[in-house]
Order: C-alpha cells, then sequence, then structure tokens
C-alpha cells in the first residue's frame, strides 16, 4: 500500500474508532506528513518497503533538526510513528513492525507551573467584571469572565471546555465534560464559575447568538460563531496582561492551579485524577510533588530548628 494511503487508513482509524480529539489527530499528521515527505526524499512510497534502518534514520535526523526539538515532541513523533506501522502490521497490510526496536527519547520530568490563589483572582478580574457589578457591559468582557472562571472551577481543558454545549450545564451544580477519546465525566462547578456563567447567558449569549447561525455551543465569538481554542487563549493573555502577571499564562496554567489548590486544600489524589480526566492516577501525582515543595520551603522558613 501507499504510504499515503496508509497514513490516511491510519488517520481515520485513530479518529473514528479510538475517538481521538481533531487536535491530537492533527498533531499526527503533521508528524506523519514529514515522514512521508522524507521517505519520499529516499525513494520510498510503498509502506512494505520501510525498514528498521530508515525508521531510526528518520528518527535520528529529526532529533539532530536545527533548532532541536523538544523532547516532548520527539516523543510524540515516534509515538506517530509506532502508531501508524503497528496499525499497518496489525491490519495486515505489511508483514512487521519496522519501529518495534525504535527507543523513546528520554523526557525530562517538568513539574507543571501553577498560580497563587491571589495570582488567580488577579487573573480573572482582569478577564472582565464580576457578576453584577455595575460596569458589566462589555459582552466579551462578561463571556471572558465565565470562559476563565469555569476553566479554573472545573480544571478542564482548553479544547474541552470550548466544545461545551449550552445543555452540558443543564444539571445547574456539575457539568458534563467530554475528554480525550470522546470519554465523559461530571465535574462539579462552584458558585464563582455559575454566577459568572448565568451571567454571561443572560447578558452576553443571547445578543451574541444573534449575531451568527445557531449553534448549541456554550461561548461564541464576537460574530455569533463558537468560540475557537485561540481565542480562547487570546482571552487568558489579554487577561494577564491585564492582571500585571508576569509569569507565563496558558489555558493549561489554569488546569494546573486547579489540580494544586485541590490537593494543597487536602483533596484525595484520586479524586483530583477524576476530576482531571486522567486515565492514569500516575500522571496526576506528578501535582504531589509540587505540594510537596511548598511543604517544604514553609517548613524551611517556619520552623525554628530547620536550618
Amino acid at each position: 500500500m501507499r504510504l499515503d494511503r496508509a497514513v490516511a487508513a491510519y488517520l481515520r482509524h485513530i479518529s473514528v474508532e479510538r475517538g481521538l480529539s481533531e487536535h491530537t489527530v492533527a498533531a499526527y499528521r503533521r508528524d506523519l506528513d514529514a515522514y512521508i515527505a522524507w521517505l519520499g526524499e529516499q525513494g520510498i512510497a510503498d509502506a512494505a518497503d520501510v525498514t528498521v534502518d530508515d525508521v531510526t534514520r528518520f528518527a535520528e535526523d529529526a532529533a539532530s533538526a536545527d533548532p532541536p526539538p523538544a523532547a516532548t515532541s520527539l516523543a510524540r513523533l515516534q509515538s506517530s510513528l509506532r502508531g501508524l506501522h503497528r496499525f499497518l502490521a496489525r491490519e495486515g497490510i505489511v508483514d512487521a513492525d519496522p519501529t518495534q526496536r525504535l527507543r523513546p527519547p528520554r523526557t525530562p520530568r517538568r513539574l507543571p507551573k501553577a498560580l497563587t490563589v491571589e495570582q488567580v483572582e488577579s487573573l480573572l478580574d482582569g478577564a472582565g467584571p464580576a457578576p453584577g457589578s455595575a460596569t458589566e457591559s462589555d459582552l466579551s468582557a462578561v463571556r471572558d469572565r465565565a470562559l476563565l472562571e469555569l476553566l479554573y472551577a472545573t480544571g478542564a481543558r482548553v479544547s474541552e471546555v470550548v466544545q461545551l454545549d449550552v445543555d452540558d450545564l443543564a444539571l445547574g451544580d456539575v457539568v458534563r465534560v467530554r475528554g480525550k477519546g470522546a470519554k465523559e465525566r461530571i465535574v462539579p462547578v462552584g458558585s464563582f464559575a455559575r454566577a459568572a456563567v448565568d451571567a454571561y447567558l443572560a447578558r452576553a449569549r443571547p445578543e451574541l447568538s444573534r449575531r451568527g447561525r445557531a449553534s448549541p455551543r456554550l461561548f461564541l465569538g464576537v460574530r455569533g460563531a463558537p468560540l475557537s481554542r485561540q481565542s480562547a487563549w487570546l482571552a487568558i493573555q489579554q487577561a494577564a496582561e491585564r492582571a500585571g502577571l508576569t509569569a507565563h499564562v496558558s489555558p493549561h496554567t489554569l488546569r494546573h492551579s486547579f489540580a494544586t489548590h485541590l490537593l494543597q486544600g487536602g483533596a484525595d489524589v484520586r479524586v483530583v485524577q477524576e476530576l482531571l480526566g486522567h486515565a492514569s492516577v500516575a500522571t496526576t501525582q506528578i501535582y504531589t510533588h509540587v505540594t510537596v515543595d511548598t511543604l517544604r520551603e514553609i517548613y524551611a522558613t517556619s520552623h525554628p530548628r530547620a536550618r
């Protein structure tokens, strides 16, 4: 089978049968397009002709690029290659998987960056006025306040929040979130976030909805279309600038802060795992290291015999 057809079949598989998100499928597509182009330069156009040496040399070339790619990017690239060739071997399209001996790159362990509670409050204030305030008039400001409040209240990924429908909030104090692999989870929504969302639904969304085609999406852009991930990212960046936060702030910063603050408040790691939608508790446990570091710092500055 030609490589372009093999890649197309694999991408359909991970999109339809495995239910991976559009963002993940797009990332795999970019990796595999680069792989096909490289193999084409070597005169290889059929999936059955790819050897272990070909895969190894491509991975080595990718790792030695200038500027060098991050270890996480290399790990995802190798995951794309392994996924493709395992799929082809399992489906009987090729006789063997040439990626079996491909070694994954070492990925440095990085602790997630979290804001303090005070910094989060400043960020939320920078997004827009609090519900019920006298200055609550700008549609985008009301929407952005609701967006950031919901991100911090639920710890959801930005891709999950922009995909929310109005009906996902129908239960009132919880929201139905669709995560990776189309898995659903129910996450509580605190009173501050609920008030911000209610203000948005009452004052801003009806007008935004009239500007475009009818959409079930909760968050809409200024022209009435569903809010994009990029627009949500921009709203957070602008809020951080208005709040005077010098640290890098992204949608994932709010997710990290959500998890860290829950654990600092005494939440069980298994509960946080469920709220975040992590498949493995090992992924959630990285946040316990953040709180341990905080405990060490407090101990070192507070205990009379710590030094």
